[in-house]
């Protein structure tokens, strides 16, 4: 009898957390039963409370919805492999279920930037995919925002599953916040055992993005109502296990997992910085994880259940190898008539690469030197700046030729945003005061001033500097065109433009004079100069030198077992 009680509390209380705001977030929704466990309830069948739960994630997939080349660090050298791609994540997906029904999936985040097809349809495309694949929970990424608000609430609010963010809310006037965009939590239960599920994404989107795309949303930090939904969690709710679904950064996440707020939380499922956690970090009060990028990984949790207790775990990241899980058919058949209309477009080479694009070391990278070497021939000023992307996967394989084709879809891939460029003129002293900014957006020793991308790349500009050194002090040599930088002069720098930017800022430069936007926009000019230079061989310049640490630096995250592989 106490086991029925317990069945019939669970499945009950199984809901999204109805709160609205942190004052009304308290009462449970008790009509969003599991049905199929009210049904075999009411049937008088008794789920076993032995067994195992396997929970799946992936996160930052971008859009890339086609296997691709991935980057692999192994014994000091890169290697490539072919991995993921939608239909073989959704035979990875089928397997794993037809081996465990108690299973739950996950995604953490960027699900609808990064692709031309998503760009071509306002992400319009991406949601049936997702909608296939069958996951049963979502938490949103500093990208969805991408197409504005309202496009976000429509994008993920029509999605099937359910979605949680505890820190996301309407702007209610003069930046105060009004209620949560979405629920803050979620529950499920199985063999006896409930889970809290709790969402958070970067509270940093307004500066990290153009702060247009996020008008209309004032974002909280997690330490500011995490205790509070920790509490509702364990008291009301009566979860066994608490799993927080992040989208802040690895370093963000340990940062957080030993923080006394976190306290009560069990894992952190965490995205946005692409790392690959093999084996959960141990932090003070959760471990952490993060299933690399691009759907070329899958993180697995299994949890073994024994009289209605969990007793114990085990973590393994799961490459999506295209040779080990084939492509599933039906996917496989979505995603072409999905992409059919865009296809030629899609497909269309507009140049070719001599050596490898990549975007995975911190300091400098071949697909962000080519973007450098496009901006720099068409702008003519004196120095050219690119920000410090994650996203796009690699591109190895050489054609009969020997080289490597860029397709239009492959430059979306890269840039999914055209942004238009704009020139303008920068005082000496307040370039080395943002370079010193940067750097600590990257390499912050309080992981919660870190913005989660890579260090902005250069061109027409050397630097040398200390990644771990103090705060404003890193910088140790600056020069343009081979001359120590001039405090008081005004050099000619070109950018994109960020939407919502006032025209005294670019590219996070808040002083500039004389800005002009051009009459052209990222993706021309590089179809222009693919046009005369191709092929290319976009190898790095060597301009951004760091004095502390390796070039082939592959992730801001320190002080914990881990490394990049």
């Amino acid at each position: 009898m106490n086991t029925r009680r317990k069945f019939l509390r669970n499945t009950l209380l199984t809901g999204l957390g109805a709160g609205i705001s942190a004052q009304n977030a308290t009462a449970a929704n008790l009509t969003n039963s599991t049905t199929h466990e009210l049904e075999d309830f009411v049937d008088g069948d008794m789920l076993p409370e032995n067994g195992v739960l396997t929970l799946l994630q992936t996160t930052d997939v971008h859009c890339q919805i086609h296997p691709h080349d991935e980057l692999f660090w192994e014994n000091g050298q890169m290697v490539f492999r072919k991995t993921a791609g939608y239909a073989h994540v959704a035979t990875l997906f089928e397997k794993v279920r037809k081996q465990n029904p108690n299973t739950f999936i996950v995604d953490t985040g960027d699900m609808f930037q990064g692709s031309e097809l998503s760009v071509k349809t306002t992400g319009k495309a991406i949601s049936p995919i997702l909608d296939d694949l069958g996951y049963d929970l979502y938490c949103p990424g500093n990208w969805e925002v991408i197409y504005y608000k309202k496009n976000m609430q429509t994008l993920l609010g029509g999605l099937k599953a359910p979605k949680v963010c505890a820190n996301m809310f309407h702007d209610a006037g003069d930046g105060k916040k009004g209620e949560l965009v979405f629920p803050p939590y979620y529950t499920w239960s199985k063999l006896g055992v409930k889970i809290g599920f709790l969402g958070y994404t970067d509270p940093l989107v307004p500066l990290r993005q153009s702060p247009a795309y996020s008008k209309g949303i004032v974002y909280g930090k997690p330490e500011e109502n995490l205790a509070h939904f920790i509490q509702v969690l364990k008291e009301q709710e009566q979860c066994d296990f608490i799993i927080i679904l992040s989208h802040l950064g690895l370093s963000q996440q340990i940062a957080l997992a030993n923080s006394p707020e976190c306290e009560g939380v069990d894992y952190i499922f965490g995205g946005d910085t692409h790392e690959r956690v093999r084996e959960p970090i141990q932090c003070k009060y959760a471990k952490v994880v993060e299933p690399g990028a691009f759907g070329s990984f899958v993180g697995r949790l299994d949890l073994q259940v024994k009289a209605g207790k969990i007793t114990s775990e085990k973590y393994s990241l799961m490459e999506v190898d295209v040779k080990k899980y084939k492509a599933n058919k039906a996917m496989a058949e979505k995603l072409r008539n999905l992409e059919a209309p865009f296809k030629a477009d899609i497909e269309k080479i507009i140049g070719y690469s001599k050596t490898p694009l990549y975007r995975y070391f911190v300091i400098e990278n071949t697909m962000d030197t080519l973007i450098l070497d496009a901006l720099y021939w068409k702008a003519g000023t004196e120095i050219v700046l690119s920000n410090g992307f994650r996203f796009c996967p690699p591109r190895s394989t050489p054609n009969a030729d020997g080289l490597i084709p860029i397709t239009e879809g492959y430059l979306f891939d890269m840039l999914p945003v055209d942004s238009t460029v704009r020139s303008a003129k920068v005082k000496g002293a307040d370039l080395l005061t943002w370079l010193e900014k940067e750097l600590n957006n990257v390499f912050a020793k309080d992981a919660s001033k870190r913005f989660g991308g890579w260090l902005i790349k250069f061109k027409g500009m050397a630097v040398e500097f200390n990644a771990f050194g103090e705060p404003g002090k890193r910088v140790q040599k600056v020069q343009v065109a081979g001359k120590p930088l001039d405090p008081e002069r005004l050099y000619t720098v070109s950018a994109c433009e960020r939407d919502g930017d006032p025209p005294t800022m670019l590219c996070r430069i808040p002083t500039v004079v004389e800005a002009k936007n051009q009459p052209y926009t990222l993706h021309q000019l590089m179809k222009d100069y693919l046009a005369v230079h191709s092929p290319v061989n976009p190898v790095p310049h060597g301009l951004a030198k760091v004095l502390d640490a390796p070039p082939t630096l592959l992730t801001q995250v320190s002080g914990v077992p881990y490394e990049f592989r």
